[in-house]
């Protein structure tokens, strides 16, 4: 194979690369999109709008699809190497979480159709919106640090995450207040209960991105508390 080849066939391959993050940016605004649309319909109790995301989602699973198949495509022909191989590998698994937020997503929005249709309207709405806003924040700051390769960012995404529960456990003990003063309320609660908890999955979703953010900029795996318990193993002393 002559230079020029060589050329040729490496500017291919990152023509290539340049494709597949391109298209996970695409689903990384889709998913976005999906996450705040059906906020605001939950937020709003607007049907229309909550329909509007589970016809949204269809698109997210295609691209889930394109993203997987390009990126097995260039790990079987290319045989990256290094920083290209790791972000080829983690966009498989961002591409697969940001299919899932798609899904929780389209679980709110069915949750304000329930709601859109009751007459009842309970207090801790506030409480909804200022999770939602955290944890939509977390998936905006996971995707940019992984688009960044921000390892940096990627860690602070990483200790939201207990901020984010924290919020999940309060509105449940604020639903489980309302729902003993007033059995009126036990449905709405129910259905604001399980908007909590996909919240609380967007979260998570999110920081596994920001994981693997550290892993596409640093070749560190953090999940599991990795990075703590290699630490602790190198500072034990080697017995002689």
């Amino acid at each position: 194979m002559t230079p020029t080849d060589n050329n040729v066939g490496f500017r291919h391959f990152h023509d290539q690369l340049a494709h597949l993050k391109q298209r996970l940016l695409d689903m990384s605004d889709l998913a976005t999109s999906l996450m705040d649309l059906s906020v605001d319909a939950l937020l709003s109790r607007d049907a229309n709008m909550a329909e509007a995301v589970i016809t949204g989602d269809r698109d997210l699973d295609a691209l889930e699809l394109e993203v997987e198949d390009q990126a097995i495509g260039l790990l079987a022909l290319q045989q990256p190497m290094a920083r290209d191989l790791r972000f080829i590998i983690a966009s498989i698994k961002v591409s697969n979480d940001l299919e899932r937020v798609g899904d929780h997503a389209v679980n709110i929005a069915q949750c304000a159709i329930r709601l859109a249709s009751t007459s009842t309207v309970i207090t801790p709405d506030p409480e909804v919106a200022a999770m939602a806003r955290r944890a939509r924040q977390m998936l905006r700051d996971s995707l940019t640090a992984f688009v960044r390769a921000d390892g940096a960012l990627g860690r602070e995404v990483c200790r939201a995450d207990d901020e984010v529960d924290a919020m999940h456990n309060s509105i449940f003990r604020i639903l489980v207040t309302h729902m003993m003063e007033d059995a009126r309320t036990i449905t709405p609660s129910l259905e604001l209960l399980l908007v909590s908890r996909n919240l609380e999955r967007v979260a998570d979703l999110a920081t596994n991105i920001g994981e693997d953010a550290v892993f596409l900029a640093e070749g560190k795996q953090i999940k599991h508390h990795a990075e703590e318990q290699e630490l602790a193993a190198s500072a034990v002393p080697v017995r002689t």
